[in-house]
């Protein structure tokens, strides 16, 4: 099987989760599974266009999403991929620490040895930063690519890469 992470903020601008819903579908096309978390804003969109789909929720319910074990998986806490790669890892409790730790499933699977071909997301500032940043800054330690939406070189390379 072939994955992606279709990830990013929940304040994503609405002509990009559009183009990210466009960009779900052509990868399901393609015979990508979507690998997201279920927040709103562009996990959603993704969602909205993937016809294969793993979604790693928190806990669940969870945005009125429910665990099944098949499209909707709630993996066990990982507190050694929080501890690794965020920043103030120290800072997290209760459901934030959950968030952030759904966020390497995303990247390297329910075994976390089925890493993502690649990444396409949405960050306000281009960068790996928020709770998007955790799942990016996993990415890029597995040398996985990441295409941020918001940076015009990536979309480009997004399209001439992945998507043509």
């Amino acid at each position: 099987m072939k994955y992606y992470a279709g990830i990013g903020s929940r304040e994503t601008p609405e002509e990009v989760m559009g183009a990210m819903t466009e960009i779900a579908r052509k990868l399901s096309g393609k015979g990508y599974t979507l690998r997201s978390g279920g927040a709103a804003g562009a996990d959603t969109a993704f969602e909205n266009g993937a016809k294969y789909k793993q979604i790693f929720l928190p806990w669940s319910p969870f945005n009125s999403r429910h665990e099944n074990g098949i499209d909707y998986i709630v993996p066990p806490l990982n507190l050694e991929m929080v501890q690794e790669f965020h920043p103030s890892p120290d800072r997290l409790k209760g459901g934030a620490l959950k968030l952030m730790s759904r966020n390497s499933y995303q990247i390297l699977g329910p075994d976390l040895d089925t890493p993502v071909e690649f990444v396409v997301c949405w960050t306000k500032d281009g960068k790996a930063s928020g709770g998007t940043g955790q799942a990016c800054r996993v990415a890029m330690a597995y040398d996985i690519p990441v295409y941020n939406l918001k940076n015009i070189a990536d979309r480009e390379r997004l399209l001439k890469e992945v998507l043509l």
